[in-house]
């Protein structure tokens, strides 16, 4: 029988889907510890006693690792099988949370938080690479939707479930929820999968000088971006000795990489046209992703002075979206050209950030619903094709390795996205506060209005300057007024950063059926 007649009649058990289903539960939790501190920061920064500057390594420290983790994972897989790694990256990263849980003090955290990002983040390409290597092609589409629903829903609930538990219960159990479950996956895993077998013989060709260039390039330039706009970027010796290690790892680790036989990321995947445009995708949809999440729960929380458990409830709409929109993806995917689905996902969601930009100091809810059920479906179409587009063409003995590559752009477009975001929310507001403050000056008869009405209110309290109270109280509004402008310029940014690269998909081929997957054991 053909390879392709083998692949078509291929029909992986029920014991490989419950395995899977586990794995894919494993890089669920894995994705979402990315985002589930976000809403709950303040709460973390009283408990261990730190600086809003400081506390945000909590979530800096997490990526980092995990950045560097998800490229290694390709040859790691290879090394100890996708059963040993999978399910030694979940006790890890298990062990790393209970440990997080158990913080005393910021160090602390963030010695754990880098361990749980760099052991937990070999399962998220793990299981990309197992959705195309033990399913056959007409199967796809369904395991497609499982991981892009999984893959985009976990950022998107990440601050809905860690405000619901600062809130019920306490910030500990933001880490510690994932002991239980990261048992059960692991168990799960290792009695129900057994998809390829270790090659010890690769242990000699460790290449440890690659790893320290790929720390180098990809630690420095995370943490770069992480920390350039607090530090006003080059104006920082810091900042310019991590930007020239970034730089200089970066070209010595491409032609390591190139040279050697084995190496340890093996970059010629990007000569495949769809798997490089792929990728670019991908990098945007990173940017759309981790952005809006981060952008959203900053305007929720600084202008409308939302607590986490709010600012959970109100982004849970696109959670709500990408669920009903799974289903149809799914069906569609069989049917339609998977590149006018990306082309649709990534106009659409385009225009929910357009329609988005128009927050002001009083939208709330209801005024962000229907840009968020846009934002979830258009998540969907963007990553079920973007998977299949990129993977889908490549042979089967280099997914395992382009997985890895694939899931690290996504994220280098968060990293990059979210340093822009920074940058460009701290320009523009400096910009509109400066036209704000011409607007409430002596001379405009509305201001003047306004702070007569909030004097009056003031001067029924005793013991309250009202006019000082007043001016601060106007003050206050002008700032809210400008950061909500300033969200709303970055919106539309975003929305630009998915329309400029549509031509690019003039140059993707329809992807093909490859050959007969590797049978689970």
């Amino acid at each position: 029988m053909s390879g392709a007649a083998q692949a078509a009649d291929w029909a992986p058990s029920a014991r490989t889907w419950i395995g899977f289903g586990a794995m894919v539960f494993g890089m669920f939790m894995a994705i979402l510890d990315i985002q589930i501190v976000s809403a709950s920061l303040a709460e973390i920064q009283a408990g261990l006693s730190a600086s809003a500057d400081e506390v945000s390594w909590v979530q800096t420290s997490y990526l980092i690792a995990e950045i560097v983790m998800i490229p290694l994972s390709g040859w790691l897989s290879r090394l100890l099988s996708t059963r040993i790694l999978f399910v030694g990256s979940a006790l890890g990263f298990t062990l790393a949370s209970f440990a997080c849980a158990f913080s005393t003090n910021l160090e602390m955290m963030i010695l754990f938080r880098a361990l749980q990002g760099f052991i937990g983040g070999a399962m998220i390409p793990t299981v990309f690479a197992t959705a195309f290597g033990v399913f056959p092609p007409r199967q796809r589409a369904l395991t497609g939707t499982v991981v892009g629903l999984t893959a985009t829903l976990a950022p998107t609930i990440g601050p809905t479930l860690g405000g619901w538990l600062t809130q019920a219960l306490s910030w500990h159990w933001l880490f510690l929820i994932n002991v239980p479950f990261g048992i059960l996956v692991a168990a799960g895993v290792w009695m129900l999968l057994d998809i390829d077998k270790p090659n010890w013989k690769l242990r000699g060709s460790f290449d440890w000088t690659g790893m320290v260039l790929m720390a180098g390039f990809l630690g420095s330039l995370e943490y770069v971006l992480e920390e350039g706009n607090q530090k006003d970027w080059f104006a920082d010796s810091t900042i310019v000795i991590f930007a020239a290690i970034s730089a200089i790892s970066s070209v010595l680790f491409v032609w390591r990489m190139l040279s050697r036989p084995e190496p340890l990321v093996d970059l010629r995947a990007f000569a495949n046209a769809n798997f490089a445009f792929g990728s670019v995708f991908s990098f945007v949809t990173g940017v759309g992703l981790y952005g809006s999440v981060y952008v959203l729960p900053l305007f929720l929380g600084r202008v409308r002075g939302y607590d986490s458990l709010q600012i959970g409830e109100t982004l849970f709409v696109a959670g709500v979206a990408q669920f009903f929109a799974a289903p149809l993806v799914a069906n569609l995917t069989a049917k339609l050209d998977m590149r006018l689905m990306l082309a649709f996902g990534l106009a659409l969601f385009g225009f929910s950030l357009w329609d988005l930009a128009a927050l002001s100091s009083q939208s709330a809810f209801w005024e962000m619903f229907w840009p968020q059920v846009l934002r979830g479906f258009a998540l969907m179409f963007i990553m079920v094709p973007i998977s299949q587009i990129a993977l889908a063409t490549l042979p089967p003995q280099q997914v395992k390795n382009a997985s890895g590559l694939f899931n690290l752009m996504r994220n280098l477009g968060g990293a990059v996205g979210l340093a822009m975001i920074n940058l460009v929310a701290t320009e523009r507001f400096a910009f509109h506060m400066l036209h704000l403050r011409e607007q409430v000056g002596w001379a405009h008869g509305e201001a003047n209005r306004v702070l007569a009405m909030l004097t009056q209110a003031f001067a029924r309290q005793p013991g309250i300057d009202a006019t000082g109270a007043a001016l601060k109280k106007l003050m206050q509004l002008t700032q809210q007024q400008a950061l909500a402008l300033a969200y709303n310029d970055v919106l539309v940014l975003m929305a630009l950063a998915f329309i400029v690269p549509l031509p690019l998909l003039f140059f993707l081929a329809r992807p093909k059926a490859s050959g007969a997957p590797v049978e689970a054991h």
